[in-house]
């Protein structure tokens, strides 16, 4: 199960979570992904996607 849209291909990013110390630790951020049914064919799309396509 990959974490990715499905119309615009976007995926997690790193990010860096920093202690009291500023000690690096990295971490994934993950996208918002909903589960859509478009077209009849469910689809995992990020919200970004589904706010441009609603407007166009």
């Amino acid at each position: 199960m990959s974490r990715k849209c499905d119309i615009c291909g976007r995926g997690s990013t790193k990010d860096a979570s920093r202690s009291h110390s500023n000690i690096k630790t990295l971490r994934r951020q993950h996208i918002n992904l909903q589960a859509k049914t478009i077209d009849g064919t469910k689809l995992k799309v990020c919200t970004k996607c589904i706010k441009t396509t609603k407007s166009a």
